[in-house]
């Protein structure tokens, strides 16, 4: 039978009893708090929820139709999808599932009204607050009705008009229990930590005390006793300065806040609280223990472990609940785009599918159109350089001349029985190596530029800015494959002196760190051949002698002359990171800079020998040789190293 829920009588729905199960806390004598004020009001309650709420929320849902086992339709003409594009009530599908999310982090329940249409079924959905609907019936296993509590009376529901969404509880399955009741302990200690801080400051941010005055002190006469009472009364309603007389002391009674230790309870109670909803801690502001690479994990771990059984519970209640009363639902489910946040970015994408399928995959219109440029003729063409045109390498970034075997750095490093990979060959013949890539690649890239010359000399900037993303995308990628090389030479070097089983340590922690690095230098090479560019076609040669095209010739080659000083500093950047980082793995505690002979560095002579403690940075302000926070007259072309010791 066809029914009708108009959103004016939800619109009068006003405070009502508390849901089935108790939606408030006691957190001190007398004092009881609702769930809602304990979210307005409790800083960590409300950092965790909303954190989970907002996450969820900005993920989308999208609706999809099951085809086969293997293949899927996304539908966005269908019903389901024009609920959530427009759930009702001035809502979108954002603050739909942000409401859902936070209501049942905050009572372990939640629940949609549906909104229905006579002949034209479900049209949208409402979102009630747990605390203005009750569960009706005595059955425990599902409930026989709702009643929704209003300021102009109850509007009664029966199941099928309502989404409920709740999770577990151990003696009633129609309703949930709060994570927020676990933390009863620790919520009522804050409530008495603050109101005892605020105790404290509305006193002036004076603690309790007493006087003491010595035994044998002169007897007070009235006067005298009465003078000393008024000063000490006015010193404590916030003016004047107390003089003790006769020997007297002022002895503390209370706790003072550093035996409290209230920043440390404070972030107890978030940790306590992150814990009860499964959050890694870093998510919510606890750094302690916090790197780049377990960061970067713990993000990955966020959308798989924490947030992964919210995501299905959801989608699950909607399939159940909400999907069968819409029209043409056979095989449609609908499922968070949760692929959008873990598929990593742009760049992480870019490397990926460049190297499993061993060529270029973007036509220059494409990545034009994700500059916001104008297409060009010709752009459709798919480049593949020719490097990787026969013979199929292990990657486009690979620079072997074709025709020839490959040599070991193009393989894939391999670890072997010992530990140390195979493949990798001493360092002096893998700097070469990628001195020789750096360059050819520079050469190949220079030669593109140059077969369209700009019309002047005023657009050299944007003659060398065309195409910039593709070009320095190539230069990370090559870059990054001989620094991860690198890395691997400094890490084993030290790992085979002291910790033959890199007990503690794996290469994969490096990756990330690597990568930024290997984009860094990217950036920096490509604008080394742009400021040759410039300035070269300032003064460019009269029309007789080549005009601008040979003023950009010369730059051209003098940017594939920088390519060797270029691969210098990002070897010795790698390998002295790859060190440190295994020294650090390794137990190390000490690292000594060693200059080495013939190295083009003269200023770091006096830097021989010296030694600091492993986290900490040498007189030059470099971490380790060829630090890339450095500045260029510190790291260009060095080849210091760098020594490891768990003893000074």
């Amino acid at each position: 039978m066809a029914f009708v829920v108009s959103q004016g009588r939800l619109a009068a729905v006003s405070l009502a009893p508390s849901v089935a199960p108790a939606a408030w806390m006691q957190v001190s004598d007398g004092v009881f708090l609702e769930y809602a004020h304990l979210y307005r009001a409790q800083p960590q309650i409300r950092t965790v929820v909303s954190f989970l709420a907002r996450n969820i929320a900005q993920l989308g849902l999208h609706v999809y139709r099951r085809v086969s086992d293997v293949d899927r339709v996304r539908l966005t003409d269908h019903p389901l999808s024009q609920i959530l594009a427009a759930p009702g009530a001035r809502l979108t599908c954002f603050r739909l599932v942000e409401r859902l999310v936070a209501d049942v982090a905050i009572y372990d329940t939640a629940f949609w009204v549906k909104v229905r249409q006579p002949g034209s079924g479900v049209i949208g959905v409402i979102p009630i607050p747990p605390t203005r609907i009750s569960i009706e019936g005595d059955n425990w296993l599902e409930p026989e009705g709702f009643t929704v509590h209003g300021s102009k009376g109850d509007l009664k529901l029966t199941p099928d008009q309502v989404v409920h969404f709740h999770g577990y509880n151990p003696v009633d399955l129609r309703i949930g229990s709060s994570p927020i009741d676990s933390l009863r302990a620790l919520l009522a200690e804050e409530f008495e930590a603050t109101r005892a801080r605020e105790e404290m400051w509305r006193n002036g941010g004076r603690l309790s005390g007493v006087l003491k005055r010595p035994a044998d002190a002169p007897k007070w006469d009235p006067t005298a006793k009465a003078r000393f009472r008024e000063g000490w009364r006015s010193y404590t309603q916030g003016g004047g300065t107390p003089i003790l007389e006769d020997g007297m002391e002022y002895e503390q009674l209370a706790i003072d806040p550093a035996k409290a230790q209230y920043i440390e309870a404070r972030k107890l109670t978030r940790e306590e609280t992150a814990a009860a909803y499964h959050i890694p801690p870093p998510m919510v502001g606890i750094l302690d223990h916090a790197t780049f690479s377990n960061i970067k994990e713990q993000h990955q771990q966020l959308y798989q472990d924490t947030l992964g059984p919210w995501l299905q519970s959801i989608q699950e209640d909607i399939g159940l609940q909400l999907i069968p009363d819409l029209p043409d639902s056979d095989g449609v489910y609908v499922e968070f785009n949760l692929q959008e946040k873990l598929r990593g970015s742009f760049e992480e994408q870019a490397q990926m599918l460049q190297t499993a399928v061993g060529a270029p995959w973007l036509t220059r219109n494409e990545a034009r159109s994700r500059m916001n440029l104008p297409q060009i003729e010709g752009g459709d063409e798919l480049v593949t350089p020719m490097n990787v045109m026969v013979g199929g390498m292990a990657s486009p970034t690979d620079t072997a001349k074709s025709g020839g075997p490959l040599p070991k750095a193009a393989g894939r490093l391999v670890l072997s029985k010992a530990g140390r990979p195979e493949g990798l060959d001493d360092a002096s013949v893998e700097r070469e190596r990628f001195a020789a890539a750096l360059e050819a690649l520079t050469r190949r890239q220079a030669e593109g530029l140059l077969e369209d010359l700009p019309a002047d000399s005023g657009g050299v900037s944007a003659w060398w800015g065309r195409d910039r993303a593709v070009r320095v995308a190539q230069i990370q990628g090559l870059i990054e494959h001989h620094m991860v090389r690198m890395a691997q030479l400094g890490a084993w070097d030290v790992l085979e002196a002291s910790n033959p089983d890199a007990e503690g340590w794996s290469a994969e922690v490096m990756t990330a760190w690597l990568a930024a690095a290997a984009l860094h230098h990217a950036e920096l090479h490509d604008g080394a051949g742009e400021m040759a560019a410039v300035k070269a076609a300032a003064a460019p040669p009269p029309p007789e002698e080549g005009g601008l095209g040979a003023a950009l010739a010369l730059a051209a080659s003098v940017w594939v002359a920088a390519a060797f000083a270029r691969s210098e500093t990002a070897a010795t950047e790698a390998q002295s990171f790859g060190g440190h980082d295994a020294a650090g793995a390794s137990g190390m505690r000490f690292k000594r800079w060693e200059t080495t002979s013939g190295n083009p560095r003269s200023q770091h002579a006096v830097l021989d020998g010296e030694t600091v403690p492993l986290n900490g940075v040498f007189s030059n302000g470099l971490r380790w040789p060829g630090d890339g926070t450095g500045d260029a007259d510190q790291t260009a072309n060095c080849r210091c190293i760098l020594t490891y010791s768990s003893s000074e």
